[in-house]
């Protein structure tokens, strides 16, 4: 327990920096930086900043584009969404401030401060420009925010599955089990029908436990757990502060 007495908080506890997972040599996901930027992400008072956010979904996009051919199909969407809310930065930055200087322009200018520096800078400023539609699509952060921050919490939970030990016969449940699961509790109830047949082609194509394993540079289940528990703990308190500053304004069904 986190928040058990004499134990620190979830907070206090991502904070005290816990061990890195070890690095691993020619692989593009590393879950040490992935560790991280979602340390760094942790604002004050319960915000999140953006910069570090958008990072740590950077590393994930890694994980997922790993996973095979099909699975870097549905990470293109995730991409997509990123890309979106640095726009969206640059492009208040600019209207803000004026014509921003030079040509390459880099993807975290207007993330490092002003309206969409935090999660809860970039709800306040959107909701007072009047462009978050709480009836139709609109292209704004905050709707691009909520479905990032429903991924992650598809993410979050096929970690917590592959943490799992065995059942009562030994057997471990395979990621292609843990995925559907996962999808059905995070993100199913917000897709249509396509998208839910589409999901599941992702769910039958995923790779075994032992190569979510190599994912964190261990070789054994053993090994793994606490590794997966660490980044377990770190996704789950972003998306708990995300939800409550998205469910203070109602953003958590925009359409």
């Amino acid at each position: 327990m986190l928040s058990g007495k004499g134990n620190p908080t979830p907070d206090k506890w991502l904070r005290m920096t816990p061990p890195l997972p070890p690095e691993c040599p020619g692989q593009l996901f590393q879950a040490g930086r992935l560790l991280l930027h979602l340390q760094s992400s942790l604002g004050a008072e319960g915000d999140i900043l953006l910069e570090p956010y958008l990072l740590s979904w950077e590393e994930l996009i890694k994980f997922m584009e790993s996973l095979g051919t099909i699975v870097g199909f549905f990470s293109q969407k995730v991409k997509d969404k990123v890309a979106l809310i640095r726009e969206l930065s640059l492009k208040h930055h600019r209207e803000a401030h004026g014509k921003l200087p030079g040509l390459q322009t880099p993807a975290s200018f207007g993330l490092q401060s002003g309206a969409y520096r935090s999660v809860r800078s970039m709800v306040e400023a959107e909701l007072r420009a009047g462009v978050v539609d709480f009836s139709r699509r609109s292209r704004s952060g905050c709707r691009t925010l909520l479905r990032l921050h429903r991924s992650l919490r598809w993410l979050t939970l096929l970690l917590e599955g592959l943490a799992e030990g065995p059942d009562t016969r030994g057997r471990y449940r395979t990621p292609g089990e843990l995925g559907r699961e996962a999808y059905q509790v995070a993100l199913a109830p917000h897709h249509s029908w396509v998208l839910r047949q589409a999901a599941e082609l992702v769910f039958l194509a995923l790779p075994d436990r032992q190569f979510f394993l190599g994912l964190v540079c261990v070789r054994s289940q053993q090994e793994a757990t606490p590794i997966l528990h660490t980044l377990i703990r770190a996704l789950s308190l972003v998306h708990t502060h995300t939800q409550r500053i998205l469910d203070t304004h109602n953003m958590l069904e925009l359409p």
